[in-house]
């Protein structure tokens, strides 16, 4: 046996995990790392499980081509060869890609996939972004220059935390990168903080708060413009950064009262004000929103509020507040307005955000017949089957592509649609580095995991397959050597780092730093690259102190990560990248969705709605084949008041109707749910699928319910959260 250290991938918490290994590489245990100084041994169900999923045996390891409609098994380069015939015969317009929330957790992801959308020369691009938290994205891009510039809460030193739709007990945090969540959450209170949760769910996180308050589902907005009005109107503001727009939003947030606030969002008046009261009288404090405020029909004005709010309580870029996380491969930003809406969809007119569209108009553009019609698609780690809106309208629409080719370790609802599978290693056969995750840490650190596992002779890691995918859809042919993809992309990196005035290296020869760099393979030496570039890099960064930076060499002789000391400020350093160089509290685009949320004021919700929920034993679509990870707590139920149970005169199972579609699901009465609110878990639905575990506990898709047509309309964002639905006995 041995043991061997990594990162586990499975999550946003980038815990350290210690596996132990037989002689034949198979994973028997998995414990918390109590030497990583961020995560200190902390394993949630999902990490402890790491080796279960590693070895699944319904796991792909070779390729698959589908002919008549039958499966077979392919070398490497015949699947290769049949993806560039595949694709060869589609224009480049009618071309698409797709990019599950796996692709967050994976080197290759972050490296590979941004080349491949270039080399299909589309703009037909769409990702699970689009059905999760692109409203934060947007509205960090309007207030702050850049849509990664988002602040996180500074959990380990604020005194208040204010924290709507999301419950990290159970989903161990998103956009927050914390491992062990619920300790940190405890020592908050521990030293007299105050916590406070506002879901329409008394969830686990809830439960653990100093106090709980119940709210509509798709209201934050409310309750939020309540707030603002409040620290406005009673003169508690305390602004410490440079802004851009106060006069503005005075006037925006005129008659968003409490009062007013709360018919819509059914938060009483005098709680909105003590909340806003709270908030300014803290020493610090800080307000965190995440999916349950993005999923919403306002779910940019959200997230735009709960930054207003920490910029009003003087909150913003100081310790104990929202701080910007400084991470070791953070690159140089520009200074230029962000904008969306530079494209817009071919059928129903929808604005892009960040290079990508609505995945909620995935499958009109796959259906309607015209120029640009979508007639082949690649999906990386993937299944928007179950995870976008209205999943049964675009598990018909797939059925009618040209070619479709997934890089996916499953058949699964989605990849059996394609033509040809692409099955990534193993996890433990892959290197990891946390490129996005890190960016949003509440700590700074860095960590990488090389392979646990070595690759067989001939087997490509993934990012060798989305390069040769890269290499075909460029016309290089099936047969390029990817590698070449990684030298142009360090070639690229280098010739911009020299001639950036200011940069560690200016006016440096590229090919002799290229000579330093170290690694085994390409992705590898891209890491160093960023690396030795970044803010703690030993190329002129050596932010770390005495003795030399950052590189990958220093990685690997510290394999359980290293700490780069709490968040500090960062917008005296050039942070912020909008024009003006302040926070712009009230952007053009923002403020021109302010009437919509209007329009809702002294609107009372009648009839029932539907929401989500996070399980700690889960993520998404992809984690239901691995037998400790399903059944008790984790089953796909619908949560239901029992006094809705009983004036509807439900008993054990319902069918619940929506716009969209409608299902017979199981109950489960609980009075930690709202009444006229009802809670499906998303990601189930297997129905589909060769995963035996995952067939064998299939539940119901809740994106049969949710309906495409509705999105939030600065960001694109599905509406996944305060669906309309009615309820009658199954």
């Amino acid at each position: 046996m041995r043991t061997a250290h990594r990162t586990c991938p499975l999550c946003e918490a980038v815990c350290g995990l210690t596996l132990t290994l037989d002689d034949g590489d198979n994973v028997i245990g998995v414990r918390g790392d109590a030497d990583d100084p961020f995560s200190k041994g902390f394993v949630c169900p999902k990490g402890a499980s790491l080796g279960r999923l590693d070895q699944d045996g319904d796991r792909l390891s070779t390729p698959l081509i589908r002919e008549g409609g039958e499966w077979r098994e392919a070398s490497w380069q015949e699947a290769f060869e049949a993806v560039e015939r595949g694709l060869s015969a589609v224009p480049a317009p009618s071309r698409a890609i797709y990019l599950g929330n796996p692709n967050a957790h994976t080197m290759a992801g972050a490296l590979y996939a941004a080349p491949l959308i270039r080399a299909l020369g589309t703009r037909q691009v769409y990702s699970a972004s689009t059905a999760d938290q692109m409203p934060k994205q947007v509205s960090a891009g309007l207030m702050f220059g850049h849509s990664l510039t988002i602040p996180v809460p500074d959990l380990d030193r604020t005194d208040y935390l204010l924290m709507l739709g999301a419950n990290p007990l159970e989903s161990n945090g998103s956009l927050c990168t914390a491992p062990d969540f619920p300790g940190r959450l405890k020592a908050l209170r521990r030293r007299g903080g105050r916590l406070v949760v506002v879901d329409p769910r008394r969830t686990r996180t809830a439960a653990l708060a100093d106090e709980h308050v119940f709210i509509r589902p798709g209201t934050d907005a409310y309750l939020l413009m309540g707030v603002v009005h409040t620290l406005l109107t009673e003169k508690l503001t305390d602004v410490r950064v440079p802004v851009g727009g106060l006069a503005e939003l005075e006037e925006a947030v005129s008659g968003f009262t409490p009062e007013a606030c709360a018919d819509a969002c059914g938060v009483p008046a005098e709680l909105i004000t003590r909340l806003a009261r709270e908030l300014a009288a803290a020493p610090t404090a800080a307000v965190y929103g995440r999916i349950g405020t993005c999923t919403v029909e306002f779910g940019t004005l959200a997230q735009w509020l709960v930054d207003v709010v920490n910029v009003l309580t003087g909150n913003l870029d100081r310790p104990g507040g929202a701080m910007f996380p400084r991470p070791a491969t953070e690159g140089p930003r520009r200074r230029r307005p962000y904008a969306t809406g530079r494209w817009h969809s071919r059928v129903r007119g929808l604005p892009e955000a960040n290079g990508e569209l609505p995945v909620a108009t995935l499958a009109d553009e796959i259906e309607t017949p015209g120029e640009g019609r979508i007639r082949a698609l690649i999906t990386v780690a993937g299944n928007p089957v179950l995870s976008a809106p209205n999943g049964a309208r675009l598990d018909r629409a797939l059925a009618g592509l040209d070619f479709m080719v997934s890089v996916d370790p499953y058949l699964n609802e989605t990849t059996r649609h394609a033509d040809v599978i692409l099955p990534p290693p193993r996890v433990t056969q892959a290197g990891h580095y946390d490129f996005a995750l890190l960016g949003f840490a509440v700590r700074d650190y860095v960590r990488y995991s090389p392979p646990v596992v070595p690759l067989p002779e001939g087997r490509p890691s993934e990012g060798e397959i989305l390069a040769r995918l890269t290499m075909i859809a460029s016309g290089q042919g099936a047969s390029a050597d990817p590698a070449l993809l990684d030298e142009l992309a360090l070639d690229q990196t280098l010739r911009r780092a020299v001639e950036t005035p200011g940069s560690p290296v200016e006016g440096q020869d590229p090919a002799g730093l290229r000579a330093l760099l170290t690694g085994s393979n390409g992705a590898e030496l891209r890491l160093d690259a960023m690396l030795r570039l970044g803010p703690y890099g030993d190329w002129g960064g050596r932010a770390l102190g005495e003795g030399n930076g950052l590189s990958l060499t220093t990685l690997l002789e510290n394999p359980h990560g290293i700490d780069l000391g709490p968040l500090r400020p960062r917008i005296p350093e050039g942070v912020l990248t909008t024009a003006s160089g302040a926070v712009e509290l009230a952007p053009e685009a923002i403020l021109a969705d302010v009437p919509r949320l209007r329009e809702g004021l002294g609107r009372r919700a009648s009839g029932f709605v539907l929401i989500g929920r996070r399980h700690l034993r889960s993520n998404n679509s992809w984690m239901h084949n691995v037998a400790p990870l399903v059944g008790g707590s984790n089953r796909c139920t619908l949560q239901i008041h029992p006094q809705d149970v009983e004036e509807l005169g439900l008993a054990g199972h319902a069918v619940i109707r929506s716009a969209a579609g409608e299902l017979v699901v199981q109950l489960e009465p609980t009075d930690t749910i709202m009444r006229g609110v009802v809670s499906l878990p998303h990601g189930w639905g297997h129905a589909g699928t060769s995963q035996l575990v995952a067939a064998k506990n299939a539940g119901v898709s809740a994106n049969i319910l949710t309906d495409e047509s509705i999105v939030d309309p600065l960001s694109g964002n599905a509406v996944l959260n305060g669906v309309p639905v009615t309820l009658v006995p199954a």
